[in-house]
């Protein structure tokens, strides 16, 4: 093996040390350290990326010519993302330059930033399972990676309605209640254990425009989780419209009609939320060694909007998944 010849087993260099100072003028080299320090430790098995399978015969010949406890080697491949810079040199321009909140920005590719943006432990192990200690390098959409935690916290995790602030059109329920009244709904659709939460239904609603803009007078659509309800009238604003429905609740035919979002448009029980939206920092699916990164930067992957949402959302801690 070519490593075999003439290995360099320590390196001099007259930096101080960040720790020793100028104690010492020599190093050991990762090919010398990693061998002894394995073997003294009690490491069995040696997982090692197949970028070191080369410096393998080193590391073997460093234990038996010591007369050291052998090692097992396990050389497994490097799992890479999609549009995503996984070199922390690179990440790091992010940080310093201030285009990132930090390392635990949500874009970014470490185990703050993807915990920030909702990744649960209990999926982030799964995913690893998973993909096992494949040889082969795999190049990786974050799809399946989301996929594994969505698995995890669908049957768990409390539903609430949100309506976008500026999206938001006003229906008007001609016969519903005024003033809004509180029902109980349950927190999540399959699992009574959740918990309930008190829901406001009256007659000023906010749906969403891309919902509701196709609708014709006369259409029957679904309010959810109350029931059925049919376009009476539609009045043209300046930039918008509004829309008009009277609720028959005891219509239980909910087969073929649009089904609608709501929230009732009551300041006194809505709340507003910032919501935040994220696309990838690197607009190049699979990033070479040499690449510019200042070049492959996406400067639009961060976009903001304000959302009316149930009241009951500030009550929930920092951290919480719903």
């Amino acid at each position: 093996m070519k490593c075999l010849r003439d290995p360099v087993f320590y390196r001099c260099k007259d930096t101080p040390h960040h720790r020793t100072g100028d104690r010492f003028k020599a190093y050991p080299t990762y090919d010398f350290t990693c061998p002894i320090v394995d073997s003294h430790e009690g490491v069995t098995h040696a997982l090692r990326t197949i970028e070191y399978r080369d410096r393998n015969a080193l590391y073997e010949w460093v234990q038996k010519t010591l007369n050291l406890r052998p090692v097992v080697i396990y050389d497994f491949a490097k799992l890479n993302l999609l549009s995503t810079c996984l070199s922390k040199r690179k990440l790091k321009w992010f940080v310093e330059n201030g285009h990132v909140d930090g390392w635990d920005d949500p874009r970014f590719p470490t185990i703050q930033g993807i915990m920030r943006r909702g990744m649960t432990s209990e999926a982030l192990k799964t995913f690893m399972l998973e993909q096992g200690p494949s040889r082969n390098t795999v190049n990786m959409e974050w799809d399946k990676i989301w996929a594994c935690n969505k698995q995890i916290i669908d049957p768990i995790v409390p539903r609430y309605t949100c309506i976008g602030k500026k999206s938001g059109i006003k229906l008007t329920i001609e016969n519903g209640p005024s003033p809004p009244e509180a029902r109980t709904q349950p927190l999540h659709p399959k699992d009574p254990s959740v918990g309930n939460k008190a829901v406001m239904y009256g007659s000023d609603l906010l749906v969403e425009r891309d919902d509701v803009k196709d609708l014709a007078i006369g259409q029957k659509v679904t309010l959810m989780k109350w029931g059925n309800a049919t376009i009476t009238r539609r009045e043209t604003l300046d930039d918008s419209f509004e829309l008009f429905a009277t609720i028959d609740e005891a219509d239980k035919d909910f087969k073929k009609t649009v089904k609608l979002t709501w929230i009732c448009n009551d300041p006194a029980t809505t709340t507003e939320v910032n919501m935040v939206e994220f696309d990838h920092l690197i607009n190049k699916a699979k990033i070479e060694e040499n690449d510019d990164i200042e070049q492959l930067f996406n400067r639009n992957s961060r976009f903001e909007d304000v959302g009316i949402a149930e009241g009951i959302v500030k009550t929930l801690s920092h951290g919480s998944y719903f």
